[in-house]
This record gives C-alpha cells, sequence and structure tokens, in this order.
C-alpha cells in the first residue's frame, strides 16, 4: 500500500467515525481462525457463498457487517450452534473481487455486539444484534497504572525477541490510556488460541480484560525467552562442533608431520583388518570397503559414524566362513541319545538317519525337522542332544507371541536402533554357520499390521531358498543352509500350511505308566537329588509310592508336573535334613501323603456306574489326549435342540447331525417316528466353562442321545471317537495315539474307532495295543451293539414333564 492510498484510508475512517448508526440487523459472516478486536484493521479473503452474500450485502447498503469466529475451523458451513454468540461489528473500507471469484476485504473492528436471534439463514446469516458497551474507567489508580505499565513492557520485550520492535511501536503503546483500548490493542498481535482470544473479546470488564492479557503476555514472554534461548545453545553447538572439527584437523596434520598415527585412523585399519579375516563373500566383502570408506570421510562424532560403525561391527563378527567340524559317529551318537532320552524310538531313527546321510554326504542340505507334542515330552531337550551328539553349537529361540516381521528379517538401518532379525543374532552370538538352531513355539506367532512373521520365516526354512537368506539390516544374502533347523510345536493346526510344507513332522504323543516310572527313577528324581543338595543315600522311594506320584498326583502326556511333584518331596527331605533329623528317608505308598498330600487325581473313570444318556467320547488337546463326556436328557417340550457346554462351531454341527440321524432310525430303534416331537433334546458336554470344539464327537452324541431314547445304558468301559453322517457311516479321526494314551489314563480299556483308522494302529505301541481293546466300525449300527448294554441291565430313568413331573408319555423301546 503506498503513500497514497494509507492517506485515503486515513480520510475514510474520519469521515465515517464522525456519525456511526449501527443497524440492530446485520449480515453476519462467519471467520475460521482468527477473532477480531475493536479497532483491529485485518485484510479478509473471503470465498465461502455465504460470506460473498453477507459482504455483498454489507456493501449494498452501510457498509456494516457483523464478524464472530466458528467454533471449530474444520467446518466448512457452520451452523448456527456452531458459532459463538459475541462477536464484533466491522466496517468494510475496501473490497476487491478476485479472479478466482474470491473477494478481498479490508475491515476495521468498530463495536462488540451478541447475537439476539438468527433473522435468516438461508442464502446467508442474517442477525439481529445487541451492542455491548463497556463504562470507561474515570479514575486511573496507581495499580491500573503499573498494570498498564506491565503490560508495555512485556509487549516491547516480546516484540525484541521476536525482532519486531520498531521505534513507532512504543509512541503508539505510550499514547494509548484506555486500559480496554491498551487490552484490546495487545491482544490482537498475541498468537492466541481461538479458545483463549474468545474469552478475552466476552470479557467486558476493561481491567479484568486487560489483567487476562498480562497473563497471556507474561506466558508468551517466557516461550519466545526459552525459544531463544534454544536458537542460542543450537548456534553455539554448531559453532563450536566448527571448530572441534577444525582443531582436530589441526592435529591430525601434526600427527603426519610427526610420523605418528592418529586414534581414527587406527580405528580404520583395524577394520579393514576385520574385514579381511571375516573370509566374507565378494559382495560382503565389497559393502563393508564401502562402508568403510564412507566412516573414514566422516567425522567421528557425527551420528551417522555410529550407525555405520554398529553396522561394521555387526559386518565383521558374523560367521561368514567359520563353522564346526561334524564328528559323526552313529554307534556314539545313538549312545548319547540313549542316555540323554527313554523312548522316543522313531524320533531317534530319524536323528540317526541323518547323521548316517551326512557322514556320507556333507554336503547334504540341512533338513527341517517339526516335534510337535504336548508340553513336557521333551522337545527341546531333544534338540540340545541333537546338538552334543553332533559336537555342534546350540541356539534356542522362543517365537511364541512374535507379531513384528523384524523379528525375524530385522530392522531397516534407517531406524533409530535397528538390529538384525532373531536368526542372525542367533548365528552372532553361537558364532559358527552350522549350528543346530531351535525355534520353540512355532504354533503360536501372531500377525497384526506389522506384518506376519510366518510368511518371514518360509525364506529362512525352505533349503531351495536359505543359501541366500536376506535381512534388512545387513541387507546382505547369507547362506543358512549349513544350519540344522529344529522347530516344536503343541499342535499344527495354527501353522500356516506354506510353512508347513516346508517342515518334516516328528509327532512325538506322550508317555505312558511305565514309560514314566521309568524315566522318573532314571533321570528326573536323580535330578531333584542334585539340584536339591541331597544325596543318593539320603532319600529313596518305593516303586509303589512312584506309581502312585504318577497316577494319583498328575495326569499329563508329559513330565514336568512329575517332576515338580518329585522336587517337593526332595525339598521337604531337605529341609528336615537341615533340621536335625536323620535319614535315610524312605517315602512309600502309606507316608507319600505327609509328603505331597491328599491325592489330585484317580486313575479310575468318573463313572462308577453304567448310565442311560451319559457316552465317553475322546478329545485330542495341546496337552495330549483326554475323555470327553456326553450327557443327553429328554424334557418335554416341542422337539428343540439345546447345546450347552461352550461347544464350537464343529461339535454344533455334529449334535445336529447326531439329532438327525437319531429321528431318522427311531422305527429301527423300536420307538415310534414322531416320539421326538413332544420333547426337547439337551446335549451337554461338561465342563461348562472350557470351550470346546472338534470333528470327532459324532458317534459320542449320537450313542449318548439314542441311549436317551431307548432307555438303555451305556457301557461305562467304552470310550469311542469318530464322526457321524446323517446315514450313519463313522467317518475317520486323527490323534489316535493320543487319545489311546489319554483314555488308558482314565482307566478305560476298550476304544471303538473308526473302520478307516485301523492304519493308525500301527503307530501305537504294543505294549498299549495289549492294554486296550480297538474295535473299527463302519457305521452306526456297530457302535451301538458295542457301546449299548442290554435292556436287563439297563436302569430306567423317569423323563420328565415340562415343569419337572414325570410325563405321561412312556419310552417305547
Amino acid at each position: 500500500m503506498g503513500e497514497t492510498d494509507k492517506d485515503d484510508l486515513i480520510n475514510i475512517i474520519e469521515e465515517e467515525d464522525k456519525d456511526l448508526e449501527i443497524p440492530n440487523i446485520l449480515p453476519l459472516m462467519t471467520l475460521r481462525d482468527v477473532v477480531i478486536f475493536t479497532d483491529m484493521l485485518l485484510p479478509l479473503f473471503v470465498g465461502r457463498e455465504k460470506s460473498i452474500h453477507a459482504v455483498e450485502e454489507a456493501l449494498a447498503k452501510d457498509r456494516f457487517l457483523f464478524l464472530v469466529t466458528q467454533k471449530d475451523p474444520a467446518i466448512e458451513n457452520p451452523k448456527s450452534d456452531e458459532i459463538y454468540t459475541v462477536g464484533t461489528v466491522c466496517r468494510i473500507l475496501r473490497m476487491l473481487k478476485l479472479p478466482d471469484g474470491r473477494l478481498k476485504a479490508l475491515v476495521q473492528g468498530i463495536s462488540k455486539a451478541k447475537i439476539v436471534r438468527y433473522v435468516r439463514k438461508k442464502t446467508l446469516y442474517r442477525v439481529k444484534i445487541e451492542i455491548i458497551t463497556e463504562e470507561p474507567v474515570k479514575d486511573v489508580s496507581l495499580e491500573i497504572e503499573a498494570l498498564m505499565r506491565n503490560v508495555r513492557e512485556n509487549c516491547e520485550k516480546l516484540l525484541l525477541l521476536r525482532g519486531e520492535l520498531i521505534g513507532d511501536v512504543t509512541t503508539i503503546l505510550d499514547n494509548i490510556v484506555e486500559p480496554g483500548k491498551l487490552a484490546d490493542l495487545v491482544a490482537s498481535n498475541l498468537r492466541l488460541k481461538i479458545q483463549d482470544a474468545q474469552v478475552l473479546l466476552e470479557l467486558t470488564d476493561p481491567l479484568e480484560r486487560l489483567k487476562k492479557v498480562n497473563e497471556f503476555l507474561s506466558r508468551e514472554v517466557e516461550l519466545s525467552t526459552m525459544q531463544a534461548k534454544i536458537h542460542s545453545d543450537v548456534k553455539d553447538e554448531i559453532s563450536k562442533s566448527q571448530r572441534d572439527y577444525y582443531l582436530r584437523e589441526q592435529v591430525r596434520a601434526i600427527h603426519k608431520e610427526l610420523g605418528e598415527e592418529d586414534e581414527k585412523s587406527r580405528e580404520i585399519e583395524e577394520y579393514a583388518k576385520k574385514i579381511k579375516r571375516a573370509k566374507m563373500p565378494k559382495e560382503a566383502a565389497k559393502e563393508g570397503g564401502e562402508q568403510l570408506r564412507r566412516l573414514e570421510m566422516m567425522h567421528p562424532d557425527s551420528s551417522e559414524a555410529s550407525i555405520v560403525r554398529t553396522y561394521l561391527d555387526w559386518l565383521v563378527e558374523m560367521p561368514w566362513s567359520k563353522s564346526t567340524k561334524d564328528v559323526i559317529v552313529v554307534k556314539n551318537a545313538k549312545k548319547q541319545l540313549d542316555s540323554d532320552h527313554y523312548g522316543l524310538d522313531k524320533v531317534k531313527d530319524r536323528i540317526l538317519e541323518y547323521l548316517s546321510v551326512r557322514k556320507l554326504n556333507p554336503k547334504m542340505k540341512g533338513p527341517i525337522l517339526c516335534f510337535v507334542g504336548p508340553p513336557g515330552v521333551g522337545k527341546t531337550s531333544l534338540g540340545q542332544a541333537i546338538a552334543r551328539a553332533l559336537k555342534r553349537k546350540f541356539v534356542r529361540i522362543s517365537l511364541g507371541g512374535i507379531h513384528d516381521e523384524a523379528e525375524i528379517r530385522g530392522h531397516r538401518r534407517t531406524y533409530i536402533g535397528a538390529l538384525p532379525g532373531r536368526i542372525l543374532q542367533g548365528l552372532k552370538q553361537c558364532g559358527t554357520n552350522n549350528p543346530v538352531f531351535m525355534m520353540d513355539e512355532i504354533d503360536k506367532i501372531g500377525s497384526d499390521y506389522r506384518g506376519d512373521p510366518s510368511s518371514a520365516l518360509l525364506e529362512a526354512l525352505d533349503p531351495e531358498q536359505n543359501f541366500a537368506f536376506s535381512d534388512h539390516y545387513l541387507n546382505l544374502p547369507f547362506d543358512l543352509s549349513k544350519v540344522m533347523f529344529i522347530l516344536t510345536a503343541n499342535v499344527t493346526d495354527t501353522i500356516p500350511s506354506p510353512l508347513l510344507d516346508r517342515m518334516e513332522v516328528i509327532s512325538i504323543s506322550g508317555y505312558m505308566e511305565e514309560e514314566k516310572q521309568v524315566i522318573a527313577e532314571t533321570y528326573l528324581l536323580p535330578r531333584q537329588i542334585k539340584e536339591n543338595g541331597l544325596k543318593k543315600n539320603n532319600i529313596s522311594i518305593s516303586p509303589g509310592a512312584m506309581n502312585q506320584i504318577i497316577t494319583e498326583y498328575t495326569a499329563e502326556a508329559g513330565l514336568r508336573n512329575l517332576e515338580r511333584e518329585l522336587g517337593s518331596i526332595c525339598r521337604k527331605t531337605a529341609r528336615k535334613i537341615a533340621e536335625g533329623e536323620k535319614g535315610p528317608f524312605t517315602i512309600t505308598r502309606n507316608n507319600l501323603p505327609k509328603y505331597l498330600g491328599v491325592p489330585k487325581y484317580y486313575p479310575e473313570m468318573d463313572q462308577e456306574n453304567s448310565q442311560v444318556g451319559l457316552a465317553t467320547g475322546l478329545a485330542w488337546t495341546q496337552i495330549g489326549g483326554e475323555v470327553l463326556y456326553v450327557e443327553s436328557s429328554l424334557i418335554g417340550g416341542k422337539g428343540e435342540l439345546i447345546l450347552t457346554g461352550q461347544l464350537g462351531d464343529v461339535m454344533q454341527e455334529s449334535a445336529r447331525a447326531a439329532v438327525s440321524y437319531a429321528k431318522s432310525s427311531l422305527k429301527g430303534l423300536g420307538v415310534k417316528e414322531n416320539f421326538l416331537e413332544n420333547f426337547d433334546v439337551h446335549i451337554h458336554v461338561p465342563a461348562g466353562a472350557i470351550p470346546k470344539d472338534g470333528p470327532s464327537a459324532g458317534i459320542a452324541m449320537a450313542t449318548s442321545l439314542i441311549s436317551a431314547v431307548t432307555n438303555r445304558s451305556v457301557n461305562k468301559d467304552v470310550a469311542m471317537t469318530g464322526e457321524i453322517t446323517l446315514r450313519g457311516r463313522v467317518l475317520p479321526i486323527g490323534g489316535l495315539k493320543e487319545k489311546s494314551l489319554g483314555a488308558l489314563r482314565s482307566g478305560i480299556h476298550t476304544i471303538i474307532i473308526p473302520e478307516k483308522n485301523k492304519k493308525d494302529l500301527e503307530e501305537i505301541p504294543k505294549n498299549v495295543k495289549r492294554k486296550i481293546k480297538f474295535v473299527p466300525v463302519g457305521n452306526m449300527d456297530q457302535v451301538l451293539s458295542v457301546a449299548l448294554l442290554n435292556e436287563s441291565q439297563a436302569s430306567k430313568p423317569k423323563i420328565k414333564g415340562k415343569k419337572g413331573k414325570p410325563a405321561k408319555k412312556k419310552v417305547q423301546a
């Protein structure tokens, strides 16, 4: 704006100030991010349709426009309740139309006002207003004068810190004698939040407004002072860094003249030697040389130099060419495995096969073995035994619960604190490129927005790809083909199929009572005696007591709880010896409860008698095989099906299929065809607090229901597993070995299995087949002939009606 424009503007303001009559109805224009105070001169760019109509209407009349700030700047077309009620009546001094259709207007605040009501809201806002008048401060006391002086001084200090102080500002501030006008002038030039500025605008008391402005001004002075200090410190630090660099270069030049070597040169030379000693592949050596040249050109204390040093440390410490020499004597390896583990013949045979092939072909690729079985069966300790048999280093990591792909592949170097993945970390830790690498809990890997770790493992565990495994941190191919990977899992259901396809799965079902007794006496008890500071002659456990511990104090496929119970006995014995009692101490069946308390489990079944509607099924869980009871009851009703016991979708479908089969077979069972129309069928699988699912409970549900319908008891000594079709065919199932061991632990000696599972009997140990009678069946008729007792042996329970009374209709068997 030139000098002529300024004079014209001053003339306009003086002319308009002579006679100001503000109408009580004015067009309203909303502002997004500014609050206008009285006497404030401000240019505005107007682009919204309603705002343009409001400006045009004001120009068509007396140039008065009511400006109010909207509560949320992000709203394009605010409603009446989204606009503050107090604003400022302004006069449009100048208006210019821009080529893009917007308006540029210069406005000046005249007086504060508040909205009484909205007169129009469609094309523009037109409101009825009430002018807010302020009574001038007549008597300026010493306190008011001191407050005004403090505001002037803080305002000058703030402008000085910002570098915006000019001579005219001091004169303008000194010439204002009214507290209200001084508050409005200072507030209009502070960078206040919309909410704070609106609070100031709505204060009608000039003194209160000036005090509030003084608070905001003091805070801004403190912030600007701190900002200036930070800026000064940064500037000083930069100057210091430049000075230090210059001095170091001078020292370096002096050392060079004296024939001495400085610290940086020694570091570079040391890294060069390490790169050469590491015997890296050509690609890795080339990358190491490039990073070394970068480090040489950097300032030693820069953050980038620290990142490069860390990368070089990882690069030179990776076992690129370091490997342990396999000492393969198959007979010695067999002795080693037998001394560490009892049983597990299939697993041992597979390991010895690998060692034999490795001896004949040293360049063979490492296998990917996956041990699957319940907790406590010795999966992890088997990996350690393999490492000892091969004379290799052993590395173990747990993958349970990890969600981040970077845990496997590492972080990229652009991130602060980046590191390689856990595979390369393990290799660096052991110092060789051919260890036995165990990954525990492969079935418990998760995935989320950070990536899928199981997908990242595909490359590492694929023998056709892992010779050039790429980690994000090193960003170089590393050969993993010499590593023998061993993975462990409780179940295979949660392992992604592409990952499962790359592994050779070896199942470890669990141990029988005889095996547990041998393991406890040979391995567990001697270990607990040693760990608790006892000697062999201090304690002995009789075979009967050991068998009682196994059957009545533990109920598991593995050995962890058994070892805990033996540890508890050893601790109590150690306490007795420490208190002065003399041994030796012999634990028998009679005194065992003094050490372990009352028995926790009983080997016999929960069913004391065969009952109507109660069938025994078999389940396969993460901790091994278990007995699963299925209860059915008929209640007077309308033929509805009630399912309880937290059954999953698959088990619910099995229950519906069982009911449909039972309804279609009523005539063949000697029951009227419409019998179930007058009864609700309730199928329950205890315990109700445990979620259950799986496809092998169909025949147990059908047997339980048909037992209730025909009033014939189910033999308590018979367990069954198999899925059912609507035609009554019995479909094959999985986990037969685990289920058989679970049934044996529960005292069951007859198991009904699907006909197509006969081939799986070869996997079951001979001593288990001697104790359990397996009955293969192809349809439900065969199941019922084995499971249901004769009518003479069955009890006749009453069927309850709707209100708990005996039903009038009797079961016709």
